[in-house]
């Protein structure tokens, strides 16, 4: 079967594990997502001195003696440690025929927690990138940032998303596509992609974002709405259309832009230039088609500051969005019967904390 150049959409990645191109236990609901596949965890972690990659013509399983300390059962649940690094074995794997590739990136969740998850193949030199014609397993590097976790197998933290050929929508392409459908509400700031800025005007009790606490208890992947913020989170409140980000922490804040990613289309939030300032959007992020759609989504930044503190100031740009074109457009929308968690989002924590 020929395949348009494009992201595939849902039909697509179902099709390809039909045929053997995907190879995993049989998929629960919701796994298959617009233009992704969710990847669960298998049933054991290593716990690893240092992240690494196997580089070219290694496999994880040749360099893994290297650097595992020790190894952690999954079955009956287990904590991985805030600081540590894990290597988990997905129960997903590929055959990738030529000329189609993929790209990794953690779940809206996953980075909503500071919880970095990459993806890892046998032979990669790079994370989160599958090239054509890949044929071999994938793993899970975990390491959580802020918060310890408590995981178990089929538990899934990043998803992987293929693409045929190069299907990115040049600027000029962009500012017709908003011509023809608007993108944002406003004018589009488009270099290299849509520009986000970031929304520090004074909300509901001069709330702009949240920053999380350095010392917390383990949360509970599978409790949904039921962790209380405060013990989590400390609010950042302003009425100066600025905060100062310190070194080290890590902030929820909003997009000032809402955003519509139309059905033939994804989207892929990419960090802003380095040199504007001090801090990095932390998790680059999937928009899946439909995001948005008939209702306008804001995009939620996950923020982390470096070396030294920085004024982050209402209206900075602070990441952009990077459209593509679908192969196909999708059989299933975000936020159409499907479990969407953020259509329709402003400023908002993971799921699993309950509304603050």
């Amino acid at each position: 079967m020929i395949t348009p150049p494009g992201v595939l959409a849902s039909q697509q990645i179902d099709a390809m594990i039909a045929s053997g191109t995907i190879v995993a236990p049989p998929l629960v609901d919701g796994q298959v997502q617009p233009a992704s596949l969710d990847l669960r965890l298998g049933d054991v972690a290593y716990r690893v001195r240092a992240s690494f990659l196997p580089g070219k013509g290694r496999t994880l399983e040749d360099r893994l003696p290297e650097f595992e300390m020790h190894r952690v059962d999954l079955a009956g649940g287990a904590v991985l440690e805030k600081g540590c690094v894990y290597l988990v074995p997905l129960q997903e794997r590929l055959a990738l025929p030529a000329g189609l590739s993929a790209v990794a990136n953690a779940k809206s969740s996953t980075g909503r927690l500071d919880l970095l998850t990459r993806t890892v193949t046998d032979g990669g030199t790079e994370f989160d990138r599958i090239p054509d014609g890949y044929d071999g397993p994938l793993f899970a590097e975990i390491c959580p940032r802020s918060f310890s976790v408590l995981v178990r197998p089929g538990m899934r933290l990043n998803q992987i998303r293929f693409r045929n050929g190069d299907a990115v929508l040049s600027d000029a392409a962009l500012r017709a596509l908003h011509a023809e459908m608007p993108l944002v509400d406003g004018t589009p700031m488009i270099d290299d992609g849509l520009g986000f800025s970031v929304d520090l005007t004074p909300g509901d009790r001069d709330l702009v974002g949240w920053r999380a606490k350095p010392h917390t208890g383990v949360i509970d992947l599978d409790r949904l709405a039921h962790y209380d913020p405060a013990e989590y989170w400390e609010a950042i409140r302003t009425r100066r259309r600025s905060i100062i980000l310190d070194p080290g922490a890590f902030y929820i804040l909003v997009s000032r832009e809402a955003v519509t990613i139309p059905p033939e289309y994804a989207a892929e939030m990419a960090p802003y230039l380095a040199m504007v300032g001090e801090f990095r959007v932390h998790y680059a992020g999937f928009f899946d088609p439909g995001f948005g759609h008939g209702t306008p989504a804001r995009g939620v930044l996950e923020v982390r500051c470096h070396e030294a503190p920085f004024v982050l100031e209402d209206g900075q740009v602070v990441g952009r969005l990077v459209y593509e074109r679908m192969s196909q457009v999708p059989a299933r929308l975000y936020g159409q019967g499907i479990a969407s968690n953020y259509q329709g989002q402003g400023l908002k924590l993971s799921k699993h904390f309950a509304a603050p």
